[in-house]
Parts: C-alpha cells; sequence; structure tokens
C-alpha cells in the first residue's frame, strides 16, 4: 500500500512540475523591467519591437480576436483617440494571435464602421501578428490555464528608456476605458517631467502632490518658503499647483 501511494505522489509531483515548466512561459513582466523585445509582421510592415520606438513613450495593447464585437469597439475608440496619443508623442502597438491576413481584412471591415457616431475611422496603427503565441507568453496576455490561445486584453505602458510603467488587464468580456488609459499615460508623463506624484482620481490639469517631506521640520521649512504654488494638507502631504 505505501509502495502504491508512494509511486502516486511522484507522479503527482511529476505532472506539478511539468506544470510549471509550461507556465514559466507565460510570466507577465514586472513594473520597471525592460520591456521584452521581439520582431513581428504587423499590418505596416515588420515590426522590431521596442527598438523602432526607442526614445519614445509606447502603449502595447493585447485583445482577443478579431472580426468580434467588444474589440472592434475598442478598435475603434483607440482610432478615434490617435490624433490625441501622438500630441503625447505615444506610439500605439495592437497585438493577438491571428494571422496577418486577418488583420488585414479586419482592418478593411473597421475603417468601413461608424461606430458610436464616432465616424469613419482611418486605422493608422499597426495590429501585429502573433500566431504561434511566441510574443504573447513572454508578455504574460494568454490565460495560462484557461486552454484558451488568445489573448486577454491587456495594456502595457512603456516609458522612453523601454521600461514598463503601468500593466493592466482585462477579462475578455470587458472592454477597456481608453480615456482612462490615457489618464494613466498622462500621469506618468507629467511625473517623470515634473519630478511630482498624481493623487486618487488626478486628471490632466488638476493639482499634483510633491513626495513627502521626510518630517515635521523639514515640512516647516516648505512652509517657510511660502511658494504660492504649494498647498499643505498635513505635514506630510503637499499640493503644487503646476
Amino acid at each position: 500500500m505505501k509502495t502504491i501511494i508512494s509511486t502516486f505522489l511522484i507522479i503527482l509531483i511529476f505532472i506539478g512540475e511539468l506544470i510549471c515548466q509550461d507556465t514559466k512561459e507565460y510570466r507577465i513582466p514586472f513594473l520597471g523591467e525592460r520591456a521584452t523585445s521581439f520582431e513581428a509582421q504587423s499590418t505596416m510592415g515588420q515590426i522590431n519591437f521596442p527598438a523602432d520606438y526607442y526614445g519614445k513613450w509606447k502603449i502595447l495593447f493585447s485583445h482577443p480576436a478579431d472580426f468580434t464585437p467588444v474589440c472592434t469597439s475598442e478598435i475603434l475608440t483607440l482610432a478615434s483617440m490617435q490624433e490625441e496619443f501622438e500630441k503625447l508623442k505615444t506610439p500605439v502597438i495592437v497585438i493577438s494571435t491571428d494571422g496577418i491576413n486577418s488583420h488585414i481584412e479586419w482592418v478593411k471591415s473597421l475603417e468601413s464602421i461608424d461606430y458610436n457616431g464616432l465616424g469613419m475611422q482611418k486605422i493608422k496603427f499597426p495590429l501585429v501578428s502573433d500566431i504561434n503565441l511566441e510574443i504573447s507568453k513572454k508578455y504574460g496576455m494568454i490565460e495560462a490555464y484557461s486552454g484558451r490561445t488568445n489573448n486577454i486584453r491587456g495594456v502595457f505602458i512603456i516609458d522612453p528608456d523601454d521600461k514598463i510603467r503601468a500593466v493592466n488587464f482585462y477579462s475578455v468580456s470587458t472592454g477597456r476605458n481608453f480615456e482612462e488609459i490615457m489618464r494613466t499615460l498622462v500621469a506618468l508623463q507629467t511625473s517623470d517631467r515634473y519630478s511630482v506624484l498624481t493623487p486618487a482620481n488626478w486628471n490632466p490639469g488638476d493639482d499634483v502632490m510633491i513626495p513627502s517631506p521626510s518630517s515635521i521640520e523639514e515640512a516647516e521649512k516648505l512652509k517657510a518658503k511660502k511658494d504660492p504654488s504649494l498647498r499643505q494638507v498635513t505635514w506630510y502631504m503637499w499640493m503644487k499647483t503646476l
């Protein structure tokens, strides 16, 4: 009996190790980690990421599948905001596990749709084909335990040094809020540019925060400066008007 139990446990351990080895391929990159590089075919030709976009902010989006309703609403909404992203000097790249021919045909279809009163949209950003799942696994965009091979709705905001600064994942049933993605991008750019922080529910144009003084004495020194752009909430919380 002991031999049977021992054999069973060994089999369970072996299966567990196999699962762990397989799911290691699906690791989501950490904040501050350098964006994993890849080369792939897109609707705008070969992409070498992130090298083609070095020195720029960029956003990598993943979506589950071409010719699906929620994804169509997302891509058309994203297309309607292209000029805003261009003003922020932030290219956007979209990726899924569909083939390049599917992407091309879907783009043609998208450009003939007036969704939600946005008008006809020209898709000016690349749709990357990851039919072999190589990129999606590197970015953890595949649900490792679901058995599915299509992407979740992922968002990676990457800075000019190719470091990942924000990651958001959404269920396949839930469309993304692109205004929130834009808000996050502007918040990150603002923090980097002015060495400030952004509080809860911050929107562009709102007051920001400065890093906390290290002591009450340091806070008193800030108060003594009588800087009209600064407003004390408590000794460790200071608002700043840009």
